[in-house]
Order: structure tokens, then C-alpha cells, then sequence
């Protein structure tokens, strides 16, 4: 821990750089050379309810039971400390020290953490300020390094210009516990599956052509295609950040199809960073990310880790009910003739088989919701390279590059019941857009007039209003 305490008057130097489900990000503005080059993560509470962890207690009875290898992990008193360990202990040795960063804990009192709550307000998206706040109750934050930046050449004023992917889950399930009627999950990526279940909740207006499966795949070709789909449909999946500073992608939220006009701003943000003319500098900038990708191997380890899940949420949700020591919901809903032996068997395996599909199956929920950085500078001449070095053969230049994972949050035990009913609405919304979508298919009707009418383009407004509406709000 360090000996500093960020108190009500240094709230001030910290601006809002975008949130996730649990936590804020801030990035530093100020002069002191302790935070320059840092982030600050601040955890959050929801305005509807609690944790549900005892006072005293960072983890559940029931989480500690699941974690009991890690004796730092089940003692300790807040999340703070939880997470922190969590990454250092179960993430680092999975993914390597190369490309996770720890972090540091810092003492904040509770007028700190109001003062920031006041400060950042009006910068986050409205449904996020509506869902959560600032846990002020808390007395420490995590400080970590901002990778969005090289710290020393900030100082210098030097361009650095960082890409924040979102990659999503990179394979495709293929565990015998996923029923019949869901075995479209062995053949759709999930990431294009839940596409329809947000366009139905209207939290996109359209579907993003990219696909993790390209990103994963190990070519070139592969992840140039997901790099392209990113950038051409960001949602909450693609950002750029200039020195610092957002300049692609949405703050906090997400952003639908990159417009013209858009496009345009972005290949001129870039003419201080890649030597191209203009019309060409985004290209050769997406070759740059897909390249670094490529030749970091960071995504293979990665994968790795997401296949921990063998079971599915299918079969771990079972597991889940052995733990907890309950019935279990899952067998009450199926019918007799779909509860096969492969379900039942479930329930007699011993508990500690039911821990480690548990405990997998968290681990690979965090690696398939974690954020990748990627930070680029130009390479001068006659400076010793302080990072790996990419070249780009499009503009002929060198560029300093790191590659950093982040958000590598634990996930609660808790989420198991969640996780099982998101993939049941996913699955469904999804099935039920490919049925409409192939009965349409034939419906192009000759209409009074002679025209040509498709009937596909009616489908905007009521796609997935017949056997979703109940089960995908």
C-alpha cells in the first residue's frame, strides 16, 4: 500500500476516461510525478441494491469455498485488495506478467470519492449514471498505468496514439451439454448471436460485421478482416485515443457505423502519426493494429485461457447448484424426456469436480470480457527502443509499441444464474430472427402496380416481435 491519501482537493486533477459494468476509470491530468502516466479505478455500487458480501468480508461463503486454494485471495477484507490478488495470482500465472499490470492500492478518503462522483456525472452515458454510482463507502482505489500513453513521452509531447479493443469470446463452444435445441451454438459465434438480442433491446441500431473468430484466427488476413469490421462498426468493441484523449469510438457507452464524416476526421487526427497521403492514413493505421496483434501472440494466450470453459453455462450451471447446495433450477425447467442422463449426472460428480468447472468456467468469463490496449509511438532515430518495435511497410516507419490486457475483473459467483438465463435470451432472439428472417426470404410480392415489393424491408420495426418479446427484456 502506498503511504499517499488522495484526498477531497486532488479530485479535481482526475477526469472521467469511461467505465464498465463494476468499475470507473479516471486518467490523471495533473503534475505530480507519482500519478503521471496513471489511471485510477474506482469500483462502483449499484443504486438498486447491494453486494451481498458480509461486512469484513471481500467474498462470499460460498466464493470462498470456490477459492479456497488461494488462502490470500478468501482473507481478504475488501475488493479492492480481491481484485488486485485475483490478477496476480489467477490471471498473471494463465496470461503471463508480459502483458497484465497489477497495479498499486491507494488510501482515498470518502470526500474524495464524492467529490469525483459530483465531477464525473455529467460526462457518463445517462443509462450508466441511472444503474450505478460511486461506491464511497470504499477507502482504497487501484492505481494503474495508462496505457493510452508512454509516460515519458507525454512529457515530451511526442504523439501516442493507443487502440482499446474489446475482443469477445474467440471460439466456438463445444461442449456435450448444450441441448439440441441450442446446438446453433457450435456453429454461430456467440458475439454475432447477441447482436440480435441488442438490436432487439435497441441498444445498437445494427448489426457489426466483425467476428472474434477472425480476430483469434492467427493470420493476417484473419484479424486485418476484424480490425476493419471493428473500425467500420466500433459499438463498445473499438476506441482510439490520441495522447490520451478519445478521438474514435464512443466514451463510456458505444458508437454505431462510421459516417463519412467521421471517417474524414479520423484520417486527419492521424496525420501527425502515420507519414501517409492523405485517403490512406486509416488504412495503413488498421494494417498497424492488425500487424502488432499478429506478431504479439498476446490473443493466443488469451484463447487458451477463454477454453478453459469446456462445460458451456449449460453444464456449469449445474455444477453451480451442487456448490450452493440447492436444487437445481435448470433440471426443475426441463422437461423429463430432455433430461438425459448427461444432465442428472451432473449432480452426482464430487464437489471438488463441481469447483473446478465453477472456478473455470469465472476464469474464462474474465478473459472473454477483458479490454486489449495497444499503444503506438513513431520510432526517432539514435533513441534506444524502451518496447518491442512493428514496422510498417505501407509508410515505410517504425513504431514503439506495448500491449496490455485490462479489466481483468474477478466475477462474482453469483453471476452463474445470469450468465445461464443471458444465453437462454441470446439463443432465443436469435433463433427466432433466422426464422423470420428465412420465411421472408420468398415474400417478394408483385404488388397493384407491378412494382417489385420485398417484404424483408418491413421487418425494421417488428423483427422479433412474435415468440422474443417474452423472453428477450
Amino acid at each position: 500500500m502506498e503511504k499517499v491519501i488522495l484526498e477531497e482537493k486532488d479530485a479535481v486533477d482526475w477526469i472521467y476516461r469511461g467505465e464498465g459494468a463494476a468499475n470507473l476509470i479516471l486518467a490523471y491530468t495533473g503534475s505530480s510525478p507519482a500519478f503521471i502516466g496513471k489511471v485510477l479505478r474506482i469500483q462502483k455500487s449499484q443504486r438498486n441494491g447491494n453486494s451481498g458480501v458480509k461486512e469484513g468480508r471481500a467474498l462470499t461463503t460460498h466464493e470462498r469455498l470456490l477459492w479456497r486454494e488461494n488462502k490470500e485471495l478468501t482473507a481478504s477484507s475488501n475488493r479492492e485488495i480481491l481484485e488486485q490478488l485475483y490478477v496476480k495470482h489467477v490471471m498473471i500465472p494463465l496470461l503471463g506478467p508480459k502483458h497484465v499490470d497489477v497495479g498499486i492500492r491507494v488510501l482515498v478518503t470518502k470526500e474524495f470519492l464524492k467529490s469525483v462522483e459530483k465531477n464525473v456525472t455529467c460526462h457518463r452515458p445517462a443509462w450508466r449514471v441511472h444503474s450505478s454510482q460511486v461506491d464511497v463507502n470504499r477507502d482504497s482505489v487501484l492505481i494503474l498505468s495508462d496505457h493510452s500513453i508512454f509516460p515519458d513521452g507525454n512529457l515530451k509531447g511526442e504523439p501516442c496514439i493507443t487502440v482499446e479493443i474489446k475482443p469477445k469470446c474467440g471460439f466456438l463452444p463445444f461442449s456435450r451439454f448444450i441441448t439440441e435445441e441450442n446446438a446453433v451454438k457450435r456453429n454461430v459465434v456467440r458475439f454475432r448471436m447477441h447482436q440480435a438480442l441488442k438490436l432487439h433491446n435497441q441498444e445498437i441500431s445494427e448489426y457489426s460485421e466483425y467476428n472474434p473468430l477472425d480476430l483469434f484466427s492467427g493470420s493476417r488476413e484473419g484479424i486485418q478482416k476484424a480490425i476493419e469490421a471493428l473500425y467500420a462498426t466500433p459499438q463498445n468493441n473499438f476506441r482510439v485515443f490520441l495522447n490520451g484523449s478519445i478521438v474514435f469510438g464512443g466514451l463510456g457507452g458505444g458508437t454505431n457505423s462510421t459516417t463519412v464524416q467521421v471517417g474524414e476526421a479520423f484520417e486527419d487526427i492521424l496525420k501527425n502519426v502515420i507519414q501517409a497521403d492523405n485517403g490512406q492514413r486509416t488504412t495503413s493505421f488498421l494494417q498497424l493494429v492488425a500487424e502488432t496483434i499478429y506478431i504479439s501472440g498476446a490473443l493466443e494466450q488469451l484463447l487458451e485461457v477463454q477454453k478453459l470453459d469446456t462445460y458451456d453455462i449449460e453444464g456449469a450451471i449445474h455444477a453451480y447448484y451442487n456448490i450452493i447446495s440447492q436444487p437445481c433450477m435448470v433440471c426443475r425447467e426441463l422437461c423429463k424426456d430432455k433430461l438425459s442422463c448427461r444432465y442428472t449426472s451432473l449432480h452426482s460428480i464430487p464437489l471438488d469436480q463441481s469447483l473446478k468447472i465453477v472456478k473455470d468456467y469465472l476464469i474464462a468469463a474474465t478473459a472473454k470480457d477483458c479490454s486489449l490496449m495497444i499503444s503506438f509511438r513513431p520510432k526517432e532515430d539514435g533513441r534506444l527502443p524502451s518496447h518491442n518495435t512493428v514496422y510498417l511497410g505501407s509508410t515505410n516507419q517504425a513504431f514503439e509499441c506495448k500491449v496490455y490486457f485490462i479489466d481483468l475483473d474477478l466475477k462474482p459467483l453469483k453471476k452463474m444464474e445470469a450468465y445461464y438465463e443471458l444465453d437462454k435470451k441470446i439463443v432465443s432472439c436469435y433463433s427466432q430472427m433466422v426464422k423470420t428472417e428465412h420465411e421472408t426470404d420468398k415474400a417478394v410480392t408483385i404488388n397493384s402496380n407491378g412494382s417489385v415489393r420485398d417484404q424483408r424491408y418491413a421487418l425494421e420495426d417488428g423483427l422479433f416481435t412474435e415468440g422474443c418479446t417474452g423472453k428477450c427484456k
